[in-house]
């Protein structure tokens, strides 16, 4: 760690150390990461990655279950993650 606050920490952007599951089943940050100055950076670096992703993904089918969004809307939200998820695997392999 440096001596900036505002510096990234190894944890940074890793969904299961940042929002892990809780016992309750419940995603919730552990209170070290909420002293953290970038909480909210983090975090959104997290749901933003593949591991985020597939969370929302989960989310989409959950809410299509329980009769919240209808077929149409379901099959657009996970069109749409896919395509996220496509864009990022592109940029790494791009990266190498």
């Amino acid at each position: 760690m440096s001596d900036n606050p505002t510096d990234p920490l190894d944890c940074f952007g890793q969904l299961e150390k940042v929002f892990p599951m809780g016992e309750d089943g419940f995603r919730t940050s552990p209170s070290e990461c909420m002293k953290c100055p970038i909480v909210k950076t983090c975090i959104q670096a997290a749901m933003k990655g593949a591991e985020g992703l597939k969370m929302e993904e989960k989310r989409i089918d959950r809410a299509y279950k329980c009769g919240l969004i209808g077929t149409f809307q379901r099959w657009s939200q996970k069109k749409h993650v896919r395509r996220k998820m496509e864009e990022q695997a592109k940029r790494r392999e791009d990266q190498r």
